[in-house]
């Protein structure tokens, strides 16, 4: 209940909603099933939230099992205390837990340990309550035999005792931790020279550590593990040192003197050390959650970007030495012709005019597909030049190759394409992407995809459960074709896994093309629960039954068909899209009374009406399609004040790169994002974005465009 109650308040969700999708969770409901198929029991709450709902859900059980763990380690030793128990009730994070278990904790042998060997843990608590004479008392411990010698050596221990005392406070460390948060400084020194410069700026840095940017506390570890940096994280030691003997010193006198002595011990010994690692943690966890939440703000857009739909492509992968690879596909993605031409070979430049020439006649080209990588400016100058030469109707358009070289080289390139080699299967790859880049990009490993920044610094599982997330999301609010689906895309859809898709291509293989949804349930594994969370989201084009083609769930089959006949009208009239009065009959006709009627809440009738009215809708429709051109720009091309047209390429925490047509994408800094304040330039913008942009700044030499958006306006004004 404690729980619930948590997650209530933080997300600002009614009692019984966040009840609801406690349960659903709790059942094994997949995020996509919950967000679109049990709208009515959690309010609608998109998959998004849903997704942080559930990870803080898991957090809060992680921490409510590890304080029944300490709880119960610390009963066993005998040591519980209402008071204790009450500190681990309190404790709202895994690291105050720690803390608060850290006293009990088997400790490897340390200067205290040794020292409580030796029989001082009587002295060092005699000294701590601060009621006599501590050297009159160190007497009493005087034994050679335990190697405590004389007055000096049992003081010596007793201090060590509360050296360790202190610095495991639970309390105290709690206060400390914020002070160095609050008030404590990186430092930072370069050690040594990278020759890149990468480092330059924090050759000699120091920014307050509430101040810092995300993406400079990943610079910096970054530049710290590659040997180039010398981080530390700085609070006054003076300050730190009063905070821990005022928490124990509460008179005056020898006692008091030895507590004070044990407390600068311990601080500069064990708990500076420790709060500095604690704090750059906090620092680096935080910084990648924000990273973490950058490549999932780009990723979502790129996967979602709108397919060329219906036409025959040709992927161009560039290269220098080893020729330009080529590669047609149909509209399905099916290779019809695979080549190599030398278009950056001065004496081989008409031999691949006529090559390209030749497959846009014989393959009926539609649209051609550049990767940007090593050699795509040229390969763009040659593309464009050559289609001036043709009266056939074809474009092109630059593509993003991001891990094509690693999708390539993947086993399940060599699976899907055996008969040919890796640079042919690159090319294959770039003109698929660009017909349908969700069912291209799910294939390769999302950290390879270009966007987002560090990345490869990330804490992997917490990186690809977040990915795999964006992956699952996408997937599902597109639907998938039953029937042609890959093993790569099915995997992602809600309630299947590697295993069962392989069993679905199998089952389609040996009987078939699916010509109803309820056939899944003959699949090897695919039991009811797996079919409840997965049926919604998979499609069965020409099917013997329309709504197969919808994302009206199975379950609501009865209910659609009651809601058409309320209206006069049958599915054979969603299979020839003769619903465009549906809406204004039911607005008509009340939706609250047709809703009660149907036995549907509100929200689902009107996403089943949606369905109904365009069967086989695809959401990437309604997004600007991919800029298809005929012509080039070069960066000698541009100059400062020229307005340009482009697309977002990657956000970042400092600014977004724009494509604008060049080999080298734009910069525009956050400042020059608006007018008015931003949070984040993800707030404003966003992947796949087409924005207008003016030139404040150009570097020919060094191939770096400053762009800025505001100043569009001012222009325009």
């Amino acid at each position: 209940m404690e729980i619930l109650q948590q997650l209530t308040t933080e997300f600002n969700l009614r009692p019984d909603h966040a009840k609801n999708v406690v349960d659903l969770l709790d059942e094994g409901n997949t995020i996509p099933f919950i967000a679109r198929y049990r709208k009515e029991m959690t309010g609608a709450i998109d998959d998004q939230v849903l997704r942080k709902f559930a990870d803080r859900y898991e957090y809060l059980l992680n921490l409510k099992k590890r304080k029944e763990e300490v709880a119960k380690a610390i009963t066993e030793q005998e040591k519980m205390t209402d008071e204790i128990q009450a500190a681990i009730d309190a404790c709202a994070t895994l690291t105050e837990i720690e803390d608060v278990y850290r006293p009990f904790k088997q400790k490897k042998k340390t200067r205290a340990s040794v020292a409580v060997e030796k029989g001082l843990k009587p002295l060092a608590e005699f000294i701590l309550e601060q009621n006599g004479d501590p050297y009159a008392e160190a007497e009493k411990y005087i034994d050679p035999e335990k190697g405590v010698d004389d007055v000096a050596a049992a003081i010596a221990g007793a201090r060590d005792i509360i050296a360790e005392i202190i610095s495991d406070n639970a309390e105290l460390r709690k206060k400390l931790r914020t002070l160095f948060e609050n008030h404590g400084e990186i430092q930072v020194k370069m050690i040594e020279d990278d020759e890149k410069g990468t480092y330059a700026m924090y050759a000699d840095y120091a920014e307050l550590v509430p101040e810092i940017k995300n993406h400079r506390v990943l610079a910096i570890n970054r530049g710290e593990k590659e040997g180039h940096l010398k981080v530390k994280l700085y609070f006054s030691p003076d300050m730190a040192k009063r905070v821990c003997a005022a928490k124990y010193v509460h008179t005056k006198g020898a006692c008091a003197d030895i507590i004070t002595e044990a407390a600068d011990d311990g601080y500069d010994r064990l708990i500076e050390p420790s709060i500095e690692r604690e704090v750059r943690t906090i620092l680096t966890d935080r910084a990648s959650e924000q990273a973490i939440k950058m490549f999932e703000v780009n990723l979502r857009p790129l996967l979602l970007q709108p397919p060329v739909k219906g036409k025959v492509t040709m992927g161009l992968d560039p290269g220098y030495r080893t020729g330009c690879k080529v590669a047609v596909v149909d509209p399905t993605g099916k290779v019809l012709a695979t080549s190599i031409i030398y278009p950056t070979h001065a004496n081989r430049v008409e031999e691949s005019k006529k090559t390209i020439k030749d497959l846009i006649e014989k393959c009926h080209v539609d649209v051609i597909a550049i990767g940007n990588g090593t050699a795509g400016k040229e390969t763009e100058i040659f593309v464009a030049e050559l289609l001036k030469e043709t009266e056939a109707d074809v474009s092109y358009a630059v593509v993003n190759e991001a891990g094509a070289s690693v999708y390539s080289a993947s086993p399940l390139a060599v699976e899907e394409f055996p008969d040919y080699d890796l640079t042919l299967r690159s090319a294959i790859s770039i003109a698929r992407r660009l017909q349908d880049p969700l069912a291209e990009l799910i294939k390769i490993d999302p950290k390879s995809i270009g966007v987002g920044q560090y990345q490869h610094d990330m804490d992997k599982k917490r990186l690809d459960s977040v990915l795999g997330g964006v992956l699952e999301d996408c997937v599902n609010s597109v639907g998938v074709d039953l029937n042609t689906a890959s093993v790569s895309l099915l995997r992602f859809v809600a309630g299947l896994n590697s295993g069962i898709a392989k069993n679905i291509v199998a089952y389609r293989e040996e009987n078939g093309a699916f010509t109803e949804r309820k056939q899944l349930l003959k699949v090897s594994k695919l039991g009811a629960k797996a079919y409840e969370q997965c049926a919604g989201f998979l499609r069965v084009p020409g099917g013997k039954n329309i709504l197969d083609n919808t994302a009206v769930h199975p379950e609501s089959y009865a209910k659609a068909e009651k809601l058409l006949s309320l209206f006069g009208y049958t599915t054979d009239d969603v299979k020839n899209n003769n619903l465009a009065d549906l809406p204004k009959k039911v607005e008509e006709f009340g939706e609250d009374k047709a809703a009660v009627y149907c036995e549907l809440d509100k929200a689902t009738m009107n996403d089943i009406i949606s369905e109904l009215i365009k069967p086989g809708r695809d959401v990437r429709d309604s997004l600007p399609a991919p800029k298809l051109r005929r012509d080039i720009m070069g960066i000698e091309d541009l100059a400062v004040g020229m307005e340009v047209e482009g697309t977002v390429r990657n956000v970042i925490d400092f600014g977004a790169f724009i494509d604008i047509g060049v080999h080298q994408d734009g910069l525009v800094h956050v400042s020059e994002i608006s007018d008015k304040y931003i949070r984040h330039p993800s707030d404003v913008l966003k992947v796949g974005q087409r924005v207008k942009a003016v030139i404040i700044n150009l570097d020919v030499k060094k191939q770096r465009i400053g762009l800025s958006i505001k100043q569009v306006k001012k222009q325009a004004n």
